[in-house]
């Protein structure tokens, strides 16, 4: 794995000109450091390392190279942690307990004391216990050099703490537990009774302790691996019902709090998923309301973070309700600049642009949006096998605008540019289609072509509109074959 590789490429705007900005500080001119940085961002998940090499250090060995790779890595970390230091509960604990360390070895107790209280305070908050124990062992090795604290008090607090270790281990257990059966377990029936009682009769069989049963933190780790797993597995009518159940449980038990808001406003996103899945959309817009007005608790501390997965879960919706809505609403997304900044954000914006203007058969408006997606720096460094999906969508939306000589172009093109891919089983269908696309304008009246497209049908019913396709091929298809001639 290319560590430095997968570190840049996830970078998103902000950290990239913090990055920037925090290595000009030192010092001025040509640094290979940021030429290979630069390198790396522009070239994409493929970059010739043997080019770069030989371009930074040419004539000499790799040594030099691999030192500077290792710097990169080494300034690109401490940017992030610096940039990031304190935006979320458990880093900063972390940080502040890693001060406090600092300070013990440089031989400052009353300083490492400090940070060790507020890195107590803090992970008391956030109910960490593992860092707590780690704490209070600085603590209780510090009272030998400050009278001021007393080793009777954290030897108590230590026990108290390592109970409740003991006691999330036992849920660990039953969790684990819980996700290997739900993993094995096929085709839950249309009600969640097989999942309720699946979660039940784990509980039975792993946990006698009454006092974890009535846990708060046992209940929503028990929600986590549930809604992990059925998610994984597709389960979504499963999921729904699960999903409203736990949900509507844990209001009337008032278990959610400022400490698992977060975990709140993720089982809302699952669960206006989940209705979409299953067609819902009404319904599932009710919770996207649900989820906004949630978003505003605790002061907006979680908004920024939800704000793109609630106006996803509108676009979703009206996507299928109302197109023109959907298209708003996405225009409005693209003047926020907080949402445009995360890459994979952007590439949605403009490829659900392009695909909802193709459903209105603004075939020209789609081409466009569809053209300034492959201008987007974040797209050029996405995943082949997304580029690739994308690329099969442009054959279409070209198809519909009579462009058969660039249609002819593109796809000799993808040939080239995804030769690996268009070898692997799981990409059969999309080689098959392009076959298709790439004849149609010539034979789509015959008989014997016709009957091609049918067959490709036919094949490929049972993963007909699934989640992976940009533009339903089949409908597109099926479009086709109920004109006199294909065109």
């Amino acid at each position: 794995m290319d560590i430095v590789g997968s570190i840049i490429h996830n970078l998103n705007k902000e950290e990239i000109r913090f990055f920037k900005l925090y290595n000009s500080r030192m010092e001025s001119g040509e640094r290979k450091d940021i030429l290979l940085f630069d390198y790396i961002r522009k070239a994409g998940k493929n970059y010739d390392e043997d080019k770069i090499f030989q371009n930074l250090y040419p004539g000499s060995d790799k040594n030099a190279f691999y030192r500077l790779r290792n710097r990169l890595m080494n300034g690109l970390n401490k940017c992030l942690l610096l940039q990031h230091y304190n935006e979320e509960d458990t880093l900063m604990s972390i940080n502040l307990y890693a001060l406090s360390r600092f300070y013990i070895s440089k031989s400052q107790p009353q300083l490492a004391t400090y940070f060790l209280k507020k890195a107590e305070a803090r992970s008391n908050v956030i109910e960490n216990f593992e860092l707590l124990d780690l704490i209070y062992g600085e603590f209780i090795r510090l009272s030998h050099d400050i009278l001021e604290i007393n080793p009777e008090t954290y030897i108590l607090k230590r026990r108290e703490n390592q109970e409740k270790i003991r006691q999330l281990r036992s849920i660990d257990d039953v969790v684990a537990v819980l996700s290997y059966r739900l993993k094995i377990t096929q085709n839950f029936a249309k009600s969640d009774e097989s999942v309720v009682g699946l979660l039940q009769k784990t509980i039975d069989d792993f946990l006698h302790d009454p006092e974890i049963r009535k846990s708060p933190k046992f209940r929503f780790r028990i929600y986590t691996a549930a809604s992990q797993i059925l998610l994984q597995n597709r389960e979504y009518q499963a999921l729904e019902e699960y999903l409203l159940r736990t949900y509507k449980e844990f209001t009337k038990l008032e278990l959610f709090n400022k400490n698992n808001h977060d975990t709140k406003l993720q089982m809302l996103t699952y669960l206006v998923n989940s209705l979409f899945k299953n067609d819902k959309l009404k319904l599932s817009l009710q919770y996207t309301e649900l989820l906004h007005d949630a978003m505003k608790e605790f002061g907006k501390s979680l908004y920024d973070k939800y704000l793109f997965f609630y106006y996803n879960s509108l676009v979703i919706n009206y996507s299928k309700l109302d197109k023109e809505k959907a298209i708003q609403v996405l225009e409005d997304i693209r003047e926020n600049r907080k949402i445009t900044a995360t890459p994979f954000y952007e590439i949605f914006i403009y490829l659900n642009l392009s695909v909802l203007h193709f459903d209105l058969a603004k075939y020209r408006e789609s081409i466009r949006f569809m053209t300034r997606l492959h201008q987007l720096e974040s797209y050029k460094n996405a995943d082949q096998a997304l580029q690739f999906k994308v690329s099969v969508a442009e054959l279409m939306i070209r198809y519909e605008l009579r462009d058969m000589d660039y249609v002819t172009y593109r796809i000799n093109r993808m040939k080239k540019d995804f030769k690996e891919i268009l070898k692997q089983e799981q990409f059969l269908k999309e080689k098959e289609f392009i076959y298709l696309i790439g004849r149609m304008e010539h034979y789509g009246h015959e008989a014997t072509f016709r009957k091609k497209l049918t067959e490709f049908l036919d094949k490929h019913k049972d993963t007909d509109g699934s989640d992976d396709e940009i533009i339903n091929y089949s409908n597109w298809i099926k479009e086709k074959t109920k004109k006199k001639r294909t065109i």
